[in-house]
C-alpha cells in the first residue's frame, strides 16, 4: 500500500501523541504514588495536577480517536485525488510532447517535416548570424519520381522515399536539419559550411542517391536527383535564401537532372 508525503506526515504526528500519552501515563502513575504520602496543601497539590493530568489524557485520546478516524480518512481522499490528477497531468504531458513531435515528423520517412523546417532555418539564421558563421541550404527533388509511383505503385515510391531519407541521414552531421519538405522534395541545413564543401557534400548525396537500389521482381529500381545549394548571404531574409536554392534546384533540372546547380 502506497502512503503519500501528507499520510506520513500525520502517521508522525500520531507518534508524537503517543509518545505525549506514554509521558502522561508514567506522570499519573507517579502522582499514585505520591497521593498516599503526601498531606496538606502538598497532596491538594498533587490533587489538582493528577486531575489536570486526567483531563490533558482524556483530551489526548480525543485528539487520537479524532485524527485516526475522521482527519486522516480525508487525508487518504485527497492525497489519492491528488495522486490521480498528477497521473492524469503526466499522461496529457506525454500525449502532447507525442503530438507535438507527431505535428514536426514527416510520418512516412521519420524525417522532419516542412514545418520544423522553415522554423528551423529561421533560428539558424538568427543564431549562426551573430557569431557570423556560414549556414547552407540544399534542396533536393528526385528526378521524374511521378513516373516511379505510376508504374510500380505508390509502395514503391514510399520504399524509395525511405531510402533516400536513409541515405541523407547517413551523409549529414547531427546538427544538420534534414527534412522532408513533401512529396519527393527534400532539404538539408548545413550550418558552419562553406560554399566549396557544400557543393562537395551535394555531390556525394547526389551519387549516393544514384547508386540505391530497390529490387521489384527480378530488376532494381534506381533514382536520381538533383539538388540546388546555396550558402546565406548574411542579408537575405530566410524566405528569400530558399528561394534562392529553390531556384537553383530549378536550375539543375532545366539542364540536364542528376546534376548539383550551386
Amino acid at each position: 500500500m502506497r502512503f503519500y508525503k501528507s499520510e506520513t506526515s500525520f502517521f508522525i504526528l500520531i507518534v508524537f501523541l503517543g509518545g505525549a500519552g506514554i509521558m502522561l501515563y508514567r506522570a499519573q502513575t507517579a502522582l499514585d504514588a505520591l497521593s498516599p504520602i503526601v498531606t496538606g496543601d502538598v497532596a491538594k497539590l498533587v490533587g489538582y495536577i493528577t486531575t489536570a493530568n486526567s483531563s490533558a489524557a482524556l483530551f489526548l485520546v480525543a485528539a487520537l480517536l479524532c485524527g485516526i478516524f475522521l482527519i486522516y480518512p480525508l487525508i487518504r481522499f485527497q492525497a489519492q485525488d491528488h495522486g490521480k490528477l498528477q497521473a492524469m497531468t503526466q499522461i496529457l504531458s506525454a500525449r502532447s510532447e507525442s503530438l507535438a513531435h507527431a505535428a514536426l515528423t514527416d510520418g512516412l520517412t521519420g524525417m522532419q517535416n516542412r514545418r520544423y523546417f522553415d522554423e528551423a532555418l529561421r533560428e539558424y539564421l538568427v543564431q549562426f548570424g551573430r557569431i557570423n558563421k556560414p549556414v547552407g541550404l540544399m534542396i533536393l527533388d528526385l528526378d521524374h519520381f511521378k513516373s516511379v509511383n505510376d508504374t510500380y505503385g505508390h509502395h514503391v515510391g514510399d520504399a524509395v522515399l525511405r531510402e533516400v531519407a536513409r541515405c541523407l541521414k547517413d551523409y549529414t552531421r547531427y546538427h544538420d536539419v534534414v527534412a522532408r519538405l513533401g512529396g519527393e522534395e527534400f532539404a538539408v541545413v548545413a550550418p558552419n559550411m562553406e560554399r566549396e564543401m557544400l557543393a562537395k557534400l551535394a555531390d556525394r548525396i547526389r551519387k549516393a542517391i544514384s547508386d540505391i537500389d530497390i529490387a521489384i521482381d527480378d530488376a532494381n529500381l534506381k533514382v536520381t536527383t538533383s539538388i540546388g545549394v546555396a550558402v546565406w548571404d548574411r542579408r537575405e531574409s530566410w524566405q528569400d535564401f530558399y528561394r534562392r536554392a529553390d531556384k537553383l534546384l530549378y536550375n539543375a533540372k532545366n539542364t540536364g537532372r542528376d546534376r548539383v546547380c550551386v
